[in-house]
């Protein structure tokens, strides 16, 4: 799947996502990579910023935190296009999650990771 068509997937699944999940957002920007940085397919998703938990003061010109969804490790690990699709749902809610200041370990518990 090349990069437009992987991008506007990613959108659709964010659009499918609960308002209540979304709407607390503030200043934050959703990114499609091809890789991380380091050129490995281990990592699907990236939150860079500061979760809401860790904030003491933010607003006036704070770069915004993003989410980084990254293209080519979903393809590795996905079959089909609704493989990706629900991989890249979790993904997003794993990333916003971060964003809420919940951590992996409770991710795990609630099996979003």
């Amino acid at each position: 799947m090349d990069a437009a068509a992987f991008e506007t997937l990613v959108v659709d699944e964010l659009d499918l996502l609960p308002d209540d999940m979304v709407q607390g957002l503030e200043n934050i920007v959703f990114v499609v990579e091809d890789r991380p940085e380091d050129g490995s397919l281990d990592l699907l998703g990236l939150y860079d910023g500061w979760s809401l938990t860790e904030r003491d003061r933010y607003g006036v010109g704070e770069l915004p935190d993003r989410i980084i969804v990254y293209r080519e490790p979903h393809l590795a690990v996905c079959d089909t296009v609704d493989d990706l699709r629900d991989e890249v749902h979790t993904t997003l809610v794993h990333e916003i999650a971060h964003f809420y200041g919940i951590d992996d370990d409770r991710l795990h518990e609630l099996g979003w990771a």
